[in-house]
């Protein structure tokens, strides 16, 4: 994992700090850790729709808090369903909104995600901004629960080039 530029943390919330301090000693500063984790009540045996507080705002936060210092945290994929990416059959047509504090980290995962046919990154704005993003998968799997496997976000209006 050290040999690695870009690792994807993409854990259950219940074992993301136990799982950032394990890999420790594995991460090195300069890599780019693009944290995935959302912290859904779930991790509690609660409603999958409903959000945990967490104390340094969102989980991406607390990622940037437990990994050694010079990893870049960027946040990703909170809205891309685990059932949407394996579903061959059906196409993508969604976008990944990116939260980090360096616009060229993000610019990083983007370019990494993007390679996914039907994905389209969008930068949201710093690493604080994943409080928001992260509370949008709770929305999706209620949406989810209600109507479909495959829904997804697409923000409307943006111009062409997004990473210019």
């Amino acid at each position: 994992m050290r040999a690695a530029d870009t690792v994807i943390l993409s854990v259950p919330f219940a074992s993301q700090a136990e799982m950032l301090r394990d890999l420790g000693d594995a991460l090195r500063p300069g890599q780019l850790l693009i944290d995935t984790t959302v912290p859904l009540a779930s991790a509690v045996a609660g409603e999958p729709s409903r959000l945990l507080g967490v104390w340094q705002g969102s989980a991406a936060e607390q990622a940037l808090e437990l990994v050694p210092a010079g990893v870049r945290v960027v946040s990703a994929l909170h809205t891309v369903s685990a059932a949407s990416l394996t579903d061959l059959e059906h196409p993508l047509d969604q976008d990944v909104l990116v939260c980090g504090d360096s616009r060229e980290d993000k610019r990083e995962a983007a370019a990494l995600i993007e390679r996914i046919d039907g994905l389209r990154c969008v930068d949201c704005g710093h690493l604080e901004m994943a409080r928001v993003t992260e509370s949008l998968t709770a929305l999706m799997i209620a949406v989810k629960l209600r109507y479909t496997n495959h829904a997804g976000i697409r923000l409307t209006g943006l111009p062409e080039e997004l990473w210019a």
